[in-house]
């Protein structure tokens, strides 16, 4: 199905491309941007995870580099039935991160030092579980394909304002209102299909997310976290491709300008508030298992053995047992 939704989604953007193109040439812009729409389609499908990352200076760790990261990121790729990813590191002082990749076998999870620097270790593996969610929920595919997309509109309509001056076709073109509107309307149109493709996947990735970890508790404490920082700590990778914002975990962008058109995700209290009830629903889950496997002991004789502790997804206190004071990076 997300497969289906990206094709659609790929065409609606594609259209809308092309009539960018019109717009801005004619009949002639408009088979130009076709040509271009269907390269960056093919390119946006094999590249567009190594386009994301590099925008973001997102520079790849392995055991020697990272060893700690890299445990937590197979522990919880292991526990989320996912092949290991790829692990990046960026150089950003803002608590963040996101997942990339066209599926769970060529997928990569990038987090920043800030995010490192900032959370405790529990924090930090539900913000990656959450990235695990969207990769195993093939959300990456579409996300990522849409920054590179969305972005390519957003400089197509600038690249109208600077050199197009409107159709000089009184038959094909709208002019230079025309060419002006479209300036404005095609980012707008573009970060629209964003937020529609956004907000519910970041719930249901809350969701998986926490239920990966087995803390939606400390993932609510993550999304808090980064949610404070990000209003007071720049991320200026994020403000030069603002198409890329729906990515991160957390909006990265300060909100000055037109960067509030870019709120792709859900109000962080909402996630929160969703992320509580699942722990009094984990914790009810987690009740009746024990109760169960306590009866069934009890009938077969086995009043004084321990009840085992149920297994993922409603394992409370995570993998890691307690949270430490901060994170474990330094």
């Amino acid at each position: 199905m997300n497969y289906v939704r990206t094709a659609v989604l790929l065409a609606g953007l594609t259209a809308l491309f092309m009539a960018i193109g019109f717009l801005i040439g004619g009949a002639g812009g408009a088979m130009v941007a076709l040509l271009v729409a269907a390269v960056m389609n093919l390119m946006s499908y094999w590249n567009a995870d190594k386009l994301v990352l590099t925008l973001h200076g997102a520079r790849e760790v392995d055991e020697r580099t990272a060893p700690e990261l890299i445990a937590l990121v197979r522990d919880l790729a292991q526990r989320a039935g996912l092949p290991m990813p790829r692990v990046h590191v960026m150089d950003n002082p803002q608590p963040n991160a996101f997942a990339t990749g066209r599926n769970p076998e060529y997928a990569a999870v990038a987090v920043s030092t800030g995010l490192l620097n900032a959370l405790s270790r529990d924090e930090i593996a539900g913000v990656i579980a959450h990235e695990l969610a969207h990769i195993r929920n093939r959300d990456t595919l579409t996300m990522t394909i849409t920054a590179t997309i969305a972005g390519a509109i957003s400089m197509l309509a600038q690249f109208g304002l600077f050199f197009g001056g409107g159709s000089r076709d009184n038959n094909s073109g709208l002019g230079v209102i025309g060419t002006l509107l479209m300036v404005i309307v095609a980012p707008l149109a573009a970060m629209i299909v964003q937020m529609a493709i956004s907000r519910t996947r970041e719930y249901a990735a809350d969701n998986l997310g926490a239920r990966i970890s087995g803390r939606p508790d400390a993932l609510a404490s993550a999304l808090a976290r980064i949610s404070n920082a990000a209003q007071a700590i720049e991320n200026e990778s994020a403000e030069r491709a603002p198409a890329t914002a729906h990515l991160f975990i957390v909006n990265p962008l300060t909100g000055h300008g037109m960067d509030n058109l870019f709120s792709t995700h859900p109000s962080t209290e909402n996630r929160i508030a969703a992320l509580q009830r699942l722990a009094q629903e984990m914790g009810q889950e987690m009740g009746q298992q024990m109760g169960q496997q306590m009866g069934q002991q009890m009938g077969q004789g086995g009043f004084n053995r321990r009840p085992s502790v149920p297994s993922y997804p409603t394992r409370p206190n995570g993998p890691w047992g307690q949270t430490p004071a901060r994170g474990p990076w330094g």
